[in-house]
């Protein structure tokens, strides 16, 4: 099914955010609505290599003052910038839709989910501080005392442009820290929104960003006074900034791709698991990294699985965003719609079944980058819809005979971001919390994390300290050990 209709919106302009105010030097790059690509949505100048450089100026000169504060102090202003941010929720959720091509119901539900983590790390600047440990001599009192950072990069991809920056930006500022972001240059709108949100409330300095690609990033990543990296994005670009940092030996976050699994093991409730699983799969148009894109199912259960998959896939309607009956967008570019659409051809040719999908879509009235959703079946394990990220709305359909091998599936990736398992048996539960490789777990609903829960993965999905929640505080902190002689 399909929906069409968008209304007429005007486009916006911005620049580089330095010391509080916005540099701008004409048009540079343009950003259009992936439904309809004649509707330019934003311009844009690029920073320059003189506008970072003076970022990172401007923050070493302001993060001294902002982490001096009482935690307490910091909390409120942060508090109150959150709040500018809310106050901002339709422009930043059109800018999201516009830009990214999401629906606006999922937009908005992004911008709320941002705003519910960035309270909760609110939350979290009372929890860090000073604590009292035991002494192995006498007359010395030991402590562990916590430190801001410093400064702090952050960049971040075109997916959830409001959710992956507030993701970084409130715990490094209720951390004391100063941030320079670097938003995708196919989505900065929603980031220019939340910055500009932070003028007159957060001190200037504290809070900044910068335009433009892989140049404009290594050149944030190498600035001498970044003391931490955090990057959200493909596991390639993920270890040249890896490389980069390392080489000043700067602190690094990074969150990577996924091959995730949902496992249907032995459920009673079938159509709820698929219902979650049909969420969790065409959520963003499966391009986020905690998308299921792989099912593994009991060969007894494979027959009922493929016909409510399909079912369900038949069901999404595609659209602008812009309309309310769409539940699921364009991809965000040609290019990436060409992308997913050569992986799957490549799928196919290597044994896979298309039972539906597996095609570009045509939506009326819209020349947009449509694909429609497709599941695939007859998967061959080291095939690459079975192993490797494919960023669209597909689901690969592998079969199993025992939990033993269903296990191996599920590991047998270089991925390990989240997974889930749909089973009555607690024995299966137990070894799936045991032993499956994925810095996430969930059982009996699907892949989409709370609020105040770590969110971070192993292997290939990612490195250093995961964000959201207490441990948060271990990259966007230093520890320090004190003795204290009587």
């Amino acid at each position: 099914m399909s929906a069409t209709a968008s209304p007429t919106l005007d486009a916006y302009s911005y620049g580089s955010l330095v010391g509080g105010k916005w540099r701008t030097r004409g048009v540079d790059f343009t950003t259009r609505n992936p439904a309809r690509p004649s509707e330019r949505v934003g311009e844009y100048s690029l920073s320059s290599g003189a506008d970072v450089r003076d970022a990172g100026a401007e923050a070493s000169r302001a993060q001294p003052a902002w982490s001096a504060l009482p935690s307490f102090e910091r909390a409120k202003v942060v508090a109150r910038f959150l709040d500018a941010v809310e106050a901002r929720t339709e422009a930043i959720a059109l800018a999201i839709t516009r830009e990214q091509g999401k629906p606006l119901g999922e937009a908005r539900g992004e911008v709320g989910k941002s705003l519910r983590e960035s309270r909760v790390m609110v939350s979290e600047a009372a929890r860090v501080g000073t604590t009292s440990v035991g002494s192995a001599r006498p007359g010395v009192r030991n402590l562990i005392t916590r430190r801001a950072r410093g400064v702090i990069a952050g960049i971040t991809p075109w997916n959830f442009p409001i959710l992956t920056p507030m993701r970084k930006i409130a715990p490094a500022l209720v951390f004391g820290n100063a941030m320079i972001l670097k938003p995708s240059e196919m989505t900065p709108g929603a980031a220019c929104f939340i910055v500009d949100a932070g003028r007159g409330i957060l001190p200037d300095g504290v809070l900044q960003l910068v335009n433009g690609g892989p140049d404009v990033g290594e050149a944030l990543v190498r600035l001498p006074c970044v003391a931490g990296v955090t990057f959200t994005g493909s596991v390639p670009v993920g270890k040249r900034i890896y490389a980069m940092a390392a080489e000043r030996l700067a602190e690094v976050s990074l969150e990577l791709g996924g091959k995730n699994a949902a496992i249907v093991h032995d459920v009673a409730e079938l159509d709820r698991a698929l219902d979650h699983i049909a969420g969790a799969a065409f959520l963003c148009g499966g391009q986020r990294c905690t998308a299921v894109s792989r099912v593994l199912v009991q060969r007894s259960l494979a027959a009922a699985v493929i016909a409510g998959l399909t079912q369900r896939a038949r069901a999404v309607v595609l659209g602008d965003g812009m309309n309310p009956a769409t539940t699921l967008g364009p991809l965000v570019s040609a290019g990436h719609r060409e992308r997913v659409g050569e992986m799957v051809t490549k799928a196919i040719a290597e044994g896979a079944r298309a039972v539906v999908g597996a095609k570009n879509a045509s939506v009326a009235d819209t020349d947009g980058f449509f694909y429609e959703p497709t599941i695939l079946v007859d998967v061959p394990p080291r095939g690459i819809a079975a192993r490797e990220e494919i960023f669209g709305p597909v689901i690969s359909i592998l079969v199993y005979d025992t939990l033993d091998e269903a296990l191996e599936l599920l590991n047998d990736v270089d991925y390990g971001l989240t997974a889930a398992l749909f089973s009555n048996d607690h024995r299966a539960i137990e070894r799936f919390v045991d032993q499956a490789q994925t810095g996430m777990l969930h059982i009996n609903h699907g892949t989409i994390p709370d609020d105040h829960m770590p969110f971070g993965g192993i292997k290939n999905s990612g490195v250093g300290a995961p964000s959201v929640g207490a441990s948060a505080a271990n990259f966007y902190t230093t520890e320090h050990a004190v003795y204290l002689g009587t």
